[in-house]
């Protein structure tokens, strides 16, 4: 009888053992729940450039970041909000300061960015996907919600993000269209005989961010 009954206890002991040992592996949180560490925006690191192009040319700029933030996760760039000032707009490619500050002066006004009305645009990142095989190197995709003129619109882009010895960056190039943010002035979109005087729907940010802790 002993032969069998102690082998019987000692396997029901275990058996009762085995829930306290799961609900202690259970206070350890997955990784995918840890929170993120927040990761300042370096306005005077960052860089962020403009380039719209017209069927005679193209002009392009830059503008600079306000503020912002990088959020963090292990190595991972995960999430992040930035603000930029649109007070700070620039043209680069037009040395003449007349003809300069006729474009600086068009792009502030209603016909464009409004920006007395509207001093400041954001961009709020909703998801960070990886992104394998880009050909100039990218390796997340990132999905946000841009807003201009106090308009908002989702949009996603390829971007090289990282995170290395205390800095968190993020590279790239995105593809917006202004007439979603009200901005129609020049567009063949709305004014098919315009011409040759066609300003594209589309013009490219290009962005150079830089946050540490």
């Amino acid at each position: 009888m002993n032969k069998f009954f102690l082998p019987a206890l000692l396997a029901a002991s275990l058996l009762a053992a085995a829930p306290a040992s799961a609900q202690k592996k259970a206070k350890a949180a997955p990784a995918s729940t840890v929170a993120a560490a927040g990761y300042q925006l370096q306005p005077q690191l960052s860089t962020l450039g403009w380039e719209g192009k017209k069927v005679t040319g193209a002009h392009n700029g830059t503008m600079q970041f306000q503020s912002g933030n990088i959020a963090v996760r292990g190595n991972q760039v995960v999430g992040g909000k930035f603000v930029v000032d649109m007070n700070s707009l620039k043209v680069d490619d037009l040395k003449d300061a007349e003809s300069n500050g006729k474009l600086v002066g068009h792009l502030r006004s209603d016909d464009f960015f409004s920006i007395d009305k509207n001093a400041t645009s954001t961009f709020t990142i909703t998801s960070i996907t990886p992104l394998r095989g880009d050909a100039k190197g990218n390796n997340s995709t990132v999905t946000g919600d841009l807003t201009i003129k106090g308009i908002t619109q989702r949009i996603s882009f390829p971007a090289k993000t990282g995170v290395k010895n205390g800095v968190a960056s993020a590279t790239g190039v995105a593809t917006v269209d202004r007439t979603k943010f009200d901005i129609k002035y020049g567009s063949k979109s709305f004014f098919e005989s315009i011409g040759d005087k066609a300003i594209m729907d589309e013009f490219m940010l290009s962005f150079n961010v830089i946050a540490k802790k």
